[in-house]
């Protein structure tokens, strides 16, 4: 693993964490490291189930079926956490 392939990976996750707050419904009161995170998840298993789906496309610049299942899993999983993050009790 490379520096440029860690530094990649942070990018992706941020713009895909990004769009998933964009697109998830209501307010995600989350710190910008754990919406880094949900993006990276979301990356690594939207890949896997495109590959899975057999709906990768290697004409283009994008492969909007995998961009597409990624930023629905970002938006999902940016929800999920925001509130889970948001029940926590801070004693």
């Amino acid at each position: 693993m490379t520096i440029g392939s860690v530094i990649g990976a942070l990018v992706i996750g941020l713009i895909l964490g990004l769009l998933g707050k964009l697109v998830a419904p209501g307010r995600q009161n989350i710190p910008l490291w754990l919406t880094i995170l949900v993006g990276i998840v979301a990356a690594f298993i939207g890949s896997l189930i495109a590959g899975w789906l057999n709906v990768q496309e290697t004409s283009g610049w994008f492969d909007w079926w995998e961009l597409i299942i990624q930023i629905v899993l970002a938006a999902v999983g940016v929800s999920v956490v925001a509130g889970v993050y948001g029940r926590r009790s801070v004693h």
